[in-house]
């Protein structure tokens, strides 16, 4: 009931004061506070206010609001364990294959730099009749062919 009545009062008052706005010609903001003025009692019609306070002063509510935040803490408790033995790489950190072994971790084959198409025709002898292809002069000739294909 005072919940009611102070949302009452308070309605009453912007009213008051669009009213006192409309009166100094600016009607937009008038209007403006007449609309944030209706707010509260537009509340207490549709039956929120009474919602609201029957929520706030009800104790089995906040014991539910309560579990419902227990329950969360056990969630997200639960979750920073679970990353923390998959690792960072969100998998297991070893891996059993079939045999009972661990798989053996295995360096890709070393090879000289890609230099592309250009380096593999500069060893090659050239076709009869084509002009032998000319060796790049630095590591950075494929970047900037990549870069003035594209207008950069």
């Amino acid at each position: 009931m005072l919940a009611e009545t102070i949302c009452s009062a308070v309605s009453a008052a912007g009213l008051g004061i669009a009213a006192l706005t409309a009166y100094r010609k600016r009607f937009v903001a008038a209007a403006r506070i007449a609309a944030y003025a209706l707010v509260p009692i537009g509340l207490v019609l549709t039956g929120v206010v009474e919602w609201l306070t029957g929520i706030v002063f009800n104790p089995t509510v906040w014991i539910g609001f309560g579990l419902l935040a227990l329950s969360w803490a056990l969630f997200a408790t639960t979750r920073a364990v679970e990353r923390r033995r998959l690792g960072t790489s969100g998998e297991p950190a070893k891996k059993k294959v079939k045999g009972g072994r661990a798989p053996e971790a295995v360096a890709p084959a070393a090879s000289a730099p890609s230099l592309g198409a250009a380096a593999a025709g500069a060893q090659r002898e050239p076709a009869p009749g084509k002009p032998a292809a000319a060796a790049p002069a630095d590591d950075f000739s494929d970047i900037e062919a990549i870069l003035k294909k594209h207008g950069i």
